[in-house]
């Protein structure tokens, strides 16, 4: 048989086993028996293994079977994965509409409605109709390569149906694992004497993340799309809904619960329906999602922070159930919240064995009247979090104790701290508590603040581990041998990051004030401190009065630093940082001024003089507000080497573009 005969039957095999896993997975509809399905496959891939140059990347055959990764790049989204704001009861969901209503200036508006589930949010790329890439959502602007994994996901075509696609695709779904699925798959984990899964959407999280995409082909993992990310090369149509029928025509699952709904009034019912049949839907959801059914009415909705104003979560209600609280330890966070748990005999809500759950704070605990020994109702808050809603007072035994709050840190004895005007208890040794150590040393290194190369999370993460540092100041005392010793470094990476280490001792007084990671100090409060105050003692020995006079230093704010300076563990380690050398210029420049109040700039390109976050910083002293996008509002774009396109859309608004040196007279005139 010729090459082109073939290439000839190859396509028509291709055609054949996508049109019908289109009426299987898409359509729910199949014409074939598995068997006929098998024999279809097994054909092609036959004539694949004779003639691997007629294979291609889109031919169902490439489900499986590339190499292992060493680990997940990342991808940039095209388009921001935004998150959803939530809405617990009716109340929530009218005020989300009638904000809308009147933001709009109408009577109503259409939404769609769709199942939320509880699985894990990807982006797909397609391009020119063949699937492209796939990520993770991430922290919404970078997500995980995981193009491997998901090309095993049978829902998800390799290549689109049908026609009229744009050039450029992307479409975002929720990757899940089925009621069934999930059985089975405990079933055969099992069956294997392997570890079986607590939940679907911890199986599925897992599943996608596997580096070899041969475990994941063997997971039960499904997929229904929700919505898009890039499109070019074609309008799909005005609204979201008539976007979804669309994407379902081209071979992209959609949840065939979705419906068009006329108003607010309508959500609800489909809330009440979603509620009730929730136990018979065949993949776990904790919600409903609601979207503003026009694009032209989304646009005008517009975004607040990382969430749509245009689109909403319905929660439903968490499940509750009883058992005893054994007693109340205190976890001390990352950034030195106080948070009291409570330890209980285990039970299981919602399908997960909960032995610990939180109690929030001192003031909740007494609300509550929460004490040990209690018989307590336990809720998974958003089906994720376990909390104690309430005691079950008639259970209650005689002599049952109340909890308080200790007054020291049980990580490092620093003083517990409650502002008046705060809801939690914080440690105030930020610099030494062993429960902090890690972040604040992440904070210390990270780009922004002491910018020490080389000194990635993972490897302060090794530090830590291995009893290298007790706090921020043990690092300008590493040794080669001691990072040499580590895993995955080498002579020549412990020098460099020594090099790097003695190269930051150099820095500026503000970068090392906003380095300390004092509670609610960011770069342009340090900046705004280093300018007022001119030298670190001066700052240190700063009472309430003199650090409120710091233009935009508030009450807490200065009540924040005066605690961390008054710490002696922290003024300890501060001292130790200055005898290993750290040093700035003595006559820095005051950044005192406020004459940018209110003013905006937008920064491109590379600056010469100073980093993009100095720059930054130094204007947000001066009162300044530094946005990442142009438009009518932007006072000054700021071009150095290289600009963007910010310059072109800045002259065709007719903001005004200046240089950098321009930009240096500003800041310090």
């Amino acid at each position: 048989m010729s090459n082109k005969k073939y290439q000839s039957q190859v396509e028509l095999l291709r055609k054949q086993i996508n049109h019908h896993n289109f009426q299987y997975y898409i359509l729910d509809d199949p014409e074939l028996p598995d068997t006929e399905y098998d024999r279809l496959l097994k054909e092609l891939q036959d004539i694949e293994k004779a003639h691997p140059e007629l294979i291609t990347p889109d031919s169902p055959t490439q489900r499986v079977g590339a190499k292992p990764l060493k680990h997940f790049s990342e991808i940039k989204h095209e388009v921001p994965m935004l998150s959803l704001g939530n809405a617990f009861n009716e109340k929530e969901l009218r005020d989300f509409d009638r904000r809308i209503l009147d933001k709009l200036e109408v009577d109503h508006v259409e939404y769609v409605a769709e199942p939320k589930l509880d699985g894990l949010a990807v982006t797909i790329m397609y391009r020119d109709g063949i699937m492209n890439y796939a990520a993770t959502r991430g922290d919404g602007s970078t997500g995980e390569d995981v193009t491997q994994n998901i090309r095993t996901v049978k829902t998800v075509p390799l290549k689109l149906s049908g026609n009229g696609w744009p050039k450029l695709l992307e479409v975002r779904g929720e990757v899940f694992i089925s009621h069934k699925g999930f059985k089975l798959l405990n079933d055969s984990q099992r069956k294997k004497d392997e570890k079986t899964f607590a939940n679907p959407r911890n199986a599925a999280a897992g599943s996608l993340r596997q580096l070899d995409s041969r475990i994941t082909a063997t997971r039960p993992l499904e997929i229904i799309f929700y919505g898009l990310g890039k499109v070019v090369g074609n309008n799909l149509s005005l609204s979201h809904f008539e976007t979804l029928k669309k994407l379902k025509t081209w071979g992209l699952r959609i949840s065939p619960e979705a419906r068009l709904l006329k108003d607010v009034q309508g959500c609800l019912d489909y809330y009440k329906k979603m509620l009730k049949t929730r136990d018979s839907l065949p993949y776990e959801i904790d919600g409903v999602v609601y979207k503003v059914n026009h694009y032209n009415l989304q646009k005008k909705m517009g975004q607040v922070a990382r969430a749509p104003r245009w689109a909403i979560a319905h929660k439903f209600p968490a499940v509750e159930e009883m058992t005893r609280l054994l007693s109340i330890d205190v976890q001390v966070g990352r950034t030195g919240k106080i948070t009291p748990v409570a330890r209980l005999e285990p039970v299981t809500v919602a399908g997960v064995t909960v032995s610990n759950a939180t109690l929030h704070n001192q003031d909740e605990i007494d609300r509550k009247d929460v004490r040990i020994g209690d018989m307590v109702i336990v809720r998974r808050a958003g089906d994720v979090i376990p909390e104690v809603v309430s005691a079950i007072k008639s259970e209650r035994k005689k002599g049952a104790r109340k909890y308080k709050m200790p007054t020291s840190c049980p990580d490092c004895g620093s003083a517990i701290i409650k502002p008046e005007d705060e809801a939690h208890a914080r440690c105030s040794g930020g610099l030494y508590c062993s429960a902090q150590r890690v972040e604040a040393i992440k904070h210390f290194a990270s780009r922004r603040a002491m910018d020490i190369e080389g000194l990635g999370d993972k490897l302060v993460e090794q530090l830590d581990e291995t009893g290298l540092i007790q706090d921020v100041s043990d690092l300008f005392g590493l040794t080669q041998i001691q990072l040499s010793e580590l895993d995955r470094m080498g002579e020549k990476s412990a020098n460099n990051i020594l090099l790097a280490l003695e190269k930051t001792k150099s820095t500026t007084l503000d970068r090392f004030v906003f380095a300390l990671g004092i509670r609610q100090v960011g770069e342009a409060t340090a900046s705004a401190l280093a300018g007022h105050f001119g030298t670190l003692d001066k700052i240190m020995a700063a009472d309430q009065d003199d650090l409120i006079a710091v233009p935009d230093v508030g009450p807490v704010v200065a009540e924040n630093i005066k605690q961390f300076f008054r710490d002696k563990h922290n003024k300890y380690v501060v001292r130790k940082l200055i005898k290993a050398g750290i040093h700035w210029p003595v006559n820095s420049v005051k950044i005192t001024n406020q004459k940018l109040r209110d003013k905006t700039f937008v920064l491109t390109g590379t600056l010469a003089s100073m980093s993009r976050e100095n720059a930054k910083s130094r204007l947000k002293a001066c009162g300044a507000k530094v946005s990442s996008s142009v438009s009518k509002k932007t006072d000054y774009v700021v071009a150095g080497e290289n600009p963007g396109t910010k310059v072109s859309k800045a002259e065709a608004l007719g903001v005004k573009i200046i240089n950098e040196k321009t930009l240096e007279k500003m800041l310090v005139e």
